[in-house]
Order: C-alpha cells, then sequence, then structure tokens
C-alpha cells in the first residue's frame, strides 16, 4: 500500500522504531514486509502444517492446521486492514506470526506444557512466540532469532491488549516476557497498534468458522445442530432457500463465506464506529486508548459467544475430541518426565543445552522448547521410539 494512502492512525512503515540489532534496510521491501517474509521462512512457521488446534494431524488431511488457518486469519487480515487504510503487511505479518508459539496437540498440549511446567515458570503460546522469534530461531550469522521490528514483536506481544493491568508488575508476566529484554520497551501497559487488533479478531474470525467447516465434516456436529444457532442459523436457511438441491459440502461452505463476510463488515463498522467517537490522529493514540480501537459491534459479539458455547458442549467436549485430548495429554507428559529425568535421550544439540544448564529450571526449559517445536506427528512418532518395547526389534 503507497504511504499516501494510509490512514493517520496506521503505523507509519517509515515511522517504525526499528529492529534492535541494526541492519541495512532492504531496496525491494517495507520493513514490515521483510517482518513477514522472515516468518515465512522460519522453521516454525513451516512446523505449523503438522499441528492442529481440535483434531490431531493424522486424524484427516482435511482438517485445517495451524499453517492453513493462519494463512486464511491474514488473509483475512489482509482484507480489514484495506478496508481501515492501514498497513496491509503489517497486519499480514503478524496474522501469520500470531500461532508459532503453539506446541503441538493444540490447546490440549498447551495445558499439559503448561501443568508440567508448573514448578519451572510455567508455559504460555504467547510468550513462546516472542521466545521463538527474539532466541529460538537461529537462521541468520549475526543474530538469534529473527531481529523483527519494534512494531511486530509489540504486537505479538499485545495482539490481545495490555498485558500488564493497573496494580500488576513484571512479576505476574510469562517468564518469557520477563527474560525478553526490552519487553518494557514494549509498553506492557497500552494497547497494541490497529494491525495488531485487526489480526486478532480475524483470528477468532477463522477459527470460530473453519470450527464449523470442520465440526460439519468429522460428524461431531451436523446442520440440524447449527440451526439452533440465531445468526449461523439463520444463514444456513437462507442457504437452504437459494440454493435447496446443491450437497451438504457446499451448503456449509457457502453459509461458511457468508459468515466471515458477516463477522468482517460488522467488524469494519463497528471499528468505523470507534474511529469517529475516539478521533485519534496517529497511532501512538490507538495504543493509549482505553479501550481496543478494533471491535466487533456488541449484538455479534453476544452471537459469537453462543457459537463458542454452542462448539464447547457439542465439539470440544465430544467424547471422541476428549480422548484426542486424553492421548496427546499423556504422549507429552510421558516425553517430558523422561526428557527430563534421562537428558541423555534428547537429540542434539538439545542435549548439549541440557548438560550446560546449572539449574533444574533451566532443564525444564529446554526440555519444553524442544516439546513445544515438534509437529503432532513427530510427537506421536517420538513417544513410539521411546515408550514402544516393539520398535527395539524391528
Amino acid at each position: 500500500m503507497l504511504i499516501g494512502s494510509l490512514a493517520s492512525y496506521a503505523t507509519n512503515w517509515k515511522e517504525s522504531k526499528g529492529r534492535y540489532l541494526p541492519e541495512q534496510p532492504s531496496e525491494t521491501r517495507s520493513p514490515f514486509q521483510r517482518d513477514r517474509d522472515r516468518i515465512i521462512h522460519s522453521s516454525s512457521f513451516r512446523r505449523l502444517k503438522q499441528k492442529t488446534q481440535v483434531f490431531v494431524a493424522h486424524e484427516g488431511d482435511h482438517y485445517r492446521t495451524r499453517l492453513t488457518h493462519s494463512l486464511e486469519v491474514a488473509q483475512i487480515a489482509r482484507s480489514i486492514a484495506r478496508s481501515l487504510k492501514v498497513d496491509e503487511d503489517l497486519a499480514e505479518a503478524l496474522a501469520l506470526a500470531h500461532d508459532l508459539g503453539h506446541p503441538p496437540f493444540g490447546h490440549a498440549g498447551e495445558d499439559q506444557l503448561d501443568e508440567c511446567m508448573k514448578d519451572y515458570e510455567g508455559f504460555d503460546h504467547n510468550a513462546q512466540a516472542l521466545r521463538i522469534v527474539t532466541l529460538l530461531e537461529q537462521r541468520y550469522p549475526k543474530f538469534e532469532g529473527l531481529n523483527l521490528t519494534w512494531e511486530m514483536l509489540e504486537g505479538l506481544v499485545k495482539h490481545n491488549g495490555p498485558v500488564l493491568k493497573e496494580g500488576e508488575n513484571l512479576d505476574s508476566l510469562p517468564v518469557a516476557f520477563k527474560e525478553f529484554e526490552h519487553i518494557l520497551d514494549l509498553e506492557p501497559t497500552t494497547h497494541a497498534g490497529i494491525e495488531a487488533q485487526i489480526a486478532a479478531l480475524s483470528d477468532d474470525i477463522a477459527y470460530n468458522n473453519h470450527d464449523i467447516d470442520d465440526g460439519v465434516w468429522s460428524r461431531l456436529i451436523t446442520i440440524a445442530d447449527l440451526k439452533e444457532i440465531d445468526l449461523v442459523g439463520d444463514v444456513f436457511r437462507e442457504v437452504e432457500r437459494e440454493f435447496p438441491f446443491i450437497d451438504e459440502r457446499r451448503r456449509v461452505l457457502e453459509a461458511v463465506r457468508r459468515l466471515i463476510g458477516i463477522w468482517v463488515t460488522d467488524l469494519v463498522e463497528e471499528t468505523n464506529r470507534r474511529l469517529k467517537e475516539f478521533d485519534p490522529q496517529n497511532a501512538s493514540d490507538v495504543r493509549c486508548l482505553s479501550v481496543p480501537l478494533v471491535s466487533f459491534s456488541q449484538e455479534i459479539k453476544e452471537q459469537l459467544h453462543e457459537l463458542r458455547t454452542f462448539l464447547s458442549r457439542k465439539m470440544y467436549n465430544h467424547y471422541k475430541v476428549n480422548r484426542m485430548r486424553s492421548r496427546a495429554k499423556r504422549i507429552l507428559r510421558e516425553l517430558f518426565d523422561l526428557y527430563l529425568k534421562e537428558p541423555e535421550t534428547l537429540p542434539s544439540p538439545w542435549r548439549e543445552l541440557v548438560e550446560t544448564a546449572n539449574s533444574e529450571t533451566k532443564m525444564a526449559r529446554i526440555v519444553c522448547d524442544y516439546i513445544a517445536g515438534m509437529t503432532d506427528s513427530f510427537a506421536i512418532s517420538e513417544h513410539r521410539r521411546l515408550f514402544n518395547l516393539d520398535s527395539m526389534i524391528q
């Protein structure tokens, strides 16, 4: 997007606070385009292709992975950013990076790793994303991490809002946030820029809708179930009236397409209403508002809450999903315990890192980093190699 077409409240790449380790600017890309490219080329981003949210990767190749989900979020974020005349490249980069810190097996995996790390300062996927882009990705000869811009790091840390509330101090933050030497420089008590807020709600739009699609495909929910929900049911009935003879698959896809459009339109309209109300003159004004600038209307918020409650009851807590979740947690728990007690079972360079750790807490964090980077399929295979005695005779 040309700089002249950006709104005053957008993040202006020409006014970027830059990178903590100075680099020569690219001759062909803005700083945020460069950030996006570094995310796409990272190992952590590629591994998202076999990390899932609800279904385990080997359950079927139709279901969204965190990679395809991130691409859908990025597409929605770009569309919204274009409508609001803000930086599309920054919104896209933040959308692509938002799931980098997730471990295998979706939210079940995160819950289990946090439980494993309860005596070692815990685990948080947002904090892990910061750890990945500032430390764990090792591609470049001059620095660890990806050396992203200030605006990217700020958006990763605060895309869901301020991370320090009134009366809180750094001790309340996840350890990866506390250990980042520039965390106070990222202004943890304020909101992120408008592009990060767009990426966060684009995530909501994407996963709500693809969970509908994946849920019907998996036969955990039916179209008849979905008709019980106000907005979703209205859209399905509308599609059936217009196209009474199409098959169920296309009925679902058409309904999901329309729902995405409804929620995107509502978000843009509500954000434009807030722009008129608060009248931010620049990106700094956006950060200092007492409420998020980007938002759904109250009506849509209530409808989304109804949908999430329905999906939780019918899909996320379905006994088949609970069985997958149980197996996933057991795999991660047993891997964690084994690696911590027998670090010699770790491959290089993780084994060498553990051997140089000067405390059990640091050892546990290294083990956690290794497990968090696994894909679903690799974690399953690794568990089989280490715990299945039959593999010893192959």
